[in-house]
């Protein structure tokens, strides 16, 4: 695992930006993307669109990350029982 953040360009609203992210959340960024069937912009787009004035970009693209990650332990946990 590497740690250091990696710069990428996006297209935001017609314009290139770069957003700098730690190699494993690029990956799993491109998964989601992949998994939702839309480009990396597209998702991006809507990550930037819902996070509001008060995150920055690569934060919010963080705790898009996260959210789904616990969404898919959440949906696959096992049942328990009694």
């Amino acid at each position: 695992m590497n740690g250091r953040p990696a710069k990428h360009s996006v297209t935001l609203k017609g314009h290139r930006t770069s957003i700098s992210l730690e190699e494993d959340f690029w990956q799993a960024l491109r998964a989601i993307a992949a998994r939702q069937d839309k480009p990396i912009n597209a998702l991006v787009a809507e990550i930037d669109v819902a996070r509001g004035t008060g995150m920055g970009l690569a934060s919010a693209i963080r705790v898009y990350v996260l959210r789904d990650l616990q969404a898919q332990i959440t949906t696959n946990a096992p049942k328990k029982t009694t």
